[in-house]
């Protein structure tokens, strides 16, 4: 039959994942290192997992496929000791998510106010997050979220919350943030996302928060590069943490 159905680049796919556990169905799998769709007859059409590629590299297409099987699908999430997912007819458009996100909640674009801060004299433990959206990993973030618009932008090193007790209080408080490690991660990658959120979005300025040991520095240079690769003249600055929590600079 003609119907809508998945669709993987593999050109695109780098080999993330993060696809996989947000298909209800259990449709796409991992073979040699890239995404995969398990069987036609397991995908839904209903796109939730498009929103979790940060490389763009899963889209819907139309084109002859085997009918969607609820039956199989239960079949074979119990080979897996999933549960059975409860279905929308594969015909009918997805409801929309909220903030325009879809798939897995762990990785849709959110946007919530941060609470009050507490005062000086609430007991402890009782602090607020002055945290504004969700997600905030660099490889989940999604270019064009809204809460990026006319955002002063907060670019931090992973470690650095862990290191830096004020963080909250003296650099996310009013900020939109993305986080990544550029130890573990490709930098290139960093510059290339960081590029394309730049030229998308009205970003207003740009702190780059990292620590002071020197592969940390990775992060600011993805920074840099992406803005000169932009073409706009963003205010900009760098804070360097030093590992046992102080301001080095």
């Amino acid at each position: 039959m003609l119907r809508k159905i998945v669709t993987i680049d593999q050109d695109k796919c780098d080999g993330c994942g993060l696809c996989v556990p947000s298909c209800a169905e259990g449709a796409i799998k991992m073979i040699n290192g890239k995404a995969v769709l398990s069987a036609d007859n397991l995908c839904d059409g209903l796109g939730a997992c498009l929103g979790e590629c940060p490389q763009d590299a899963i889209q819907i297409e139309e084109r002859e496929a085997d009918e969607f099987d609820e039956a199989a699908v239960e079949k074979h999430l119990a080979a897996q000791g999933r549960p059975a997912p409860v279905h929308q007819h594969a015909m009918q458009a997805p409801a929309a998510a909220p903030h325009g996100g879809g798939g897995c909640p762990g990785s849709r674009a959110m946007t919530f106010a941060p609470p009050p801060a507490a005062s000086d004299t609430s007991p402890a433990g009782s602090r607020q997050s002055q945290l504004a959206q969700w997600p905030v990993q660099l490889h989940l973030v999604p270019t064009t979220a809204p809460y990026f618009q006319g955002a002063d932008l907060l670019i931090t090193a992973d470690c650095v919350p862990v290191a830096y007790a004020g963080y909250h209080e003296d650099f996310l408080k009013g900020k939109a943030v993305v986080m990544g490690c550029p130890k573990l991660d490709d930098n290139n990658f960093y510059t290339q996302k960081l590029t394309e959120l730049f030229s998308k979005s009205d970003i207003r300025s740009v702190t780059v928060l990292k620590m002071e040991v020197p592969c940390c520095g990775g992060i600011a240079v993805a920074a840099r590069q992406a803005l000169a690769a932009s073409g706009r003249e963003i205010p900009y600055k760098e804070v360097t943490i030093g590992i046992q929590g102080q301001i080095k600079g």
